[in-house]
């Protein structure tokens, strides 16, 4: 009897370790998911991370829980001294109070394609994928890992008409919710 309950120990503890790493495995599938670009976006190519650098306001977005309810919504980033781009987030709540979250960011792949991984919330990361930029670097429009988030950024807070519509209409082409968009007011800056 105490051979086969050795047995059942080993494996009780066999089954033990290929779960954990099963757990490990799948974890980790699911984090590199949530780096990826969705089917059909593509992330523009000779992206240039120096002159993305600096301020961009946020003038449309599908909502989300982590920016819900803000208005004059920022994002600055800069350089980190580990290489990465410091992501800072700013934006007023329905209190007028100032919320600000700090975030990093590295490339996915090569430093010249607007596929970065960005991360609020320790060692998660969630795509950030530029899939339209300005040549001049004066708007951008970008998604992540899937449709559910879309950003239209500009340096200046208000864009024109026509730039509004070029945004609506791809993001209505790509299979994005463009009639859910929310248009943050800077105003209250």
């Amino acid at each position: 009897m105490s051979e086969l309950h050795t047995h059942a120990r080993s494996a009780t503890r066999l089954l033990r370790r290929f779960i954990s790493a099963a757990a490990v495995l799948i974890g980790a599938v699911a984090a590199t998911g949530c780096t990826g670009v969705a089917p059909g976006i593509e992330p523009v190519s000779d992206f240039d991370a120096e002159r993305y650098l600096g301020r961009w306001y946020e003038i449309a977005r599908l909502d989300h829980s982590f920016e819900r309810g803000l208005t004059a919504v920022t994002a600055d980033y800069s350089r980190r001294d580990d290489g990465g781009i410091r992501v800072i987030n700013r934006g007023i709540d329905s209190a007028g109070q100032l919320s600000e979250a700090e975030g990093r960011a590295y490339f996915v792949g090569e430093p010249d394609r607007g596929h970065l991984k960005v991360s609020f919330f320790g060692p998660f990361y969630g795509a950030y994928v530029v899939f339209e930029l300005d040549p001049d670097y004066q708007y951008a429009f970008v998604t992540s890992y899937n449709r559910d988030y879309l950003w239209l950024l500009a340096r200046n807070a208000t864009v024109s008409e026509a730039l509004l519509q070029r945004f609506t209409a791809r993001a209505t082409a790509l299979g994005f919710a463009s009639d859910q968009l929310i248009f943050p007011d800077h105003r209250a800056q």
